[in-house]
């Protein structure tokens, strides 16, 4: 069977991908190249965009425009002296072609060279038809350097050219966002509204600039206008359920989270809503009911398996808790939020090697808080481990040196070694910060708190 690869009714990319199976070399105008070389880079297809522009270099090697996806290849693999030299031979054939200083600036980009990059690109706005993708590859780059302020005036000028570009209106208010410009961006979200009534996206982000800013009822009526303009918005039902939420009116955010359920696959974020809401209310079954469903959609979502063991914990039924936090540390084990879970559920059944190894973890991820450090010298404290208590409050007064509470812990356990000098600087030390917490030496060091010395000192600072 013969196939003519050059029918004009044919698609160009259908004739390409028809010429590949057929090793059969037929011939295409440079549009055509250059369709079929967007159509690959559009979708990802780098193999066949490659394939592609070999082929329509070797038909038509004078074309500038089929070069240049040529270099943008090169760039793309990261081959920058190679793109660098065909870039400037295009520069000399074509020198008030945007499309090179756009292709150069890429280099820069991936190299670091920000300042560089953005000094070509207006050089390119200079010359180009299409000033909005510029405005908006100028303001990735400010973004890159974290010149939120610059960043946010590009994507402005993009958005001004081009209204429907949503990409750049969620980096203007990310840059807000960033500068804490709360105020600033609900003012810019109203003057864009004025001319874009109807905008969904616009209308959410006004809603959620107004929750962040606590002014709920603001964020509640600015989400139902996104759904009046869309009602088909999950995001924006989502983030109205929120609201009611903080409102206490749980049945009406319940009704918005079910119509997500409704209106697309179900998310985890929405199940966990619900069963937040329906604990609220105080509804346990459909409450556990829906936790359950959070982690069977979402395995990976700590908030899900979190909420499931304070749900058991607060129902006083640990070894359930315990069951689950076992589970969630075997699907993630480099979670501290888990392991600080795992800790205090095994030491309240006593199971004291297992919490001291669940504190040990937390901290090994990165767990510095407080608590854990205390936590930690408690339960060591209970297996007889007093070196590893020293060495456990010793690392954790790195980070709060002037903790009372540790410092009471660590002079009982310095004075148990009898390490006298050490345990009499660190009572000093607590006693001078708050004689009040001194019942912790009383309750964990009993025979400390009984010893003549420490009587002494205890005398000492109470008549100060």
């Amino acid at each position: 069977m013969e196939f003519n690869l050059n029918n004009d009714d044919e698609m160009s990319i259908d004739k390409f991908e028809l010429m590949l199976k057929t090793n059969e070399v037929g011939f295409f105008d440079s549009d055509e190249f250059e369709e079929i070389i967007e159509h690959y880079l559009d979708e990802g297809k780098m193999a066949l965009a490659r394939k592609a522009i070999h082929l329509a270099i070797n038909q038509h090697p004078a074309s500038v425009n089929l070069r240049l996806f040529h270099a943008e290849m090169l760039v793309f693999d990261d081959k920058f002296e190679a793109a660098h030299e065909l870039l400037n031979e295009l520069h000399d054939l074509e020198p008030l072609n945007s499309e090179i200083y756009i292709q150069k600036a890429n280099i820069y980009s991936k190299t670091e060279g920000h300042d560089k990059a953005i000094e070509l690109l207006n050089e390119a706005l200079k010359l180009t038809d299409d000033q909005a993708d510029v405005y908006s590859l100028i303001g990735m780059e400010f973004l890159f350097i974290e010149d939120y302020s610059n960043a946010k005036l590009n994507f402005m000028k993009c958005l001004e050219l081009d209204e429907l570009d949503y990409s750049a209106l969620y980096n203007i208010i990310y840059c807000f966002d960033f500068l804490q410009e709360n105020q600033q961006a609900i003012d810019f979200l109203n003057m864009f509204l004025n001319d874009n009534p109807y905008c969904e996206v616009a209308w959410h982000q006004v809603g959620k600039q107004y929750f962040d800013l606590k002014m709920y009822e603001k964020s509640l009526a600015a989400f139902e206008f996104a759904i009046i303009s869309d009602d088909t918005f999950i995001g924006a039902y989502l983030e109205k359920g929120k609201v009611l939420e903080k409102l206490g009116r749980y049945n009406e955010a319940i009704e918005n989270y079910q119509i997500t359920l409704e209106l697309d696959d179900p998310t985890s974020f929405a199940y966990l809503r619900l069963g937040k809401c329906f604990n609220k209310l105080g509804n346990k079954e459909l409450a556990l009911k829906y936790f359950k469903k959070t982690i069977n959609e979402d395995p990976l979502l700590d908030k899900g398996w979190i909420a499931i063991v304070d749900y058991y914990s607060k129902n006083l039924n640990y070894p359930k808790a315990l069951s689950y936090i076992e589970k969630a540390v075997e699907v993630d084990g480099e979670n501290a939020l888990y392991w600080i879970r795992y800790a205090d559920l095994n030491k309240r059944l006593n199971f004291f090697e297992e919490a001291e190894y669940g504190y040990r973890k937390a901290i090994e991820l990165g767990n510095y808080e407080e608590k854990t450090w205390t936590s930690r010298a408690d339960i060591l404290l209970a297996l007889g481990e007093t070196e590893a208590v020293v060495s456990n409050l010793n690392h954790g007064l790195e980070f709060y040196p002037e903790h009372v509470e540790m410092e009471y812990r660590i002079a009982g356990a310095y004075y148990m070694l009898n390490e006298t000098v050490k345990g009499r600087f660190h009572l000093q030390n607590a006693l001078k910060a708050d004689p009040e917490y001194v019942i912790i030496l009383e309750e964990l060091y009993p025979s400390v708190y009984s010893a003549m010395e420490v009587q002494d000192l205890l005398l000492k600072y109470a008549s100060k």
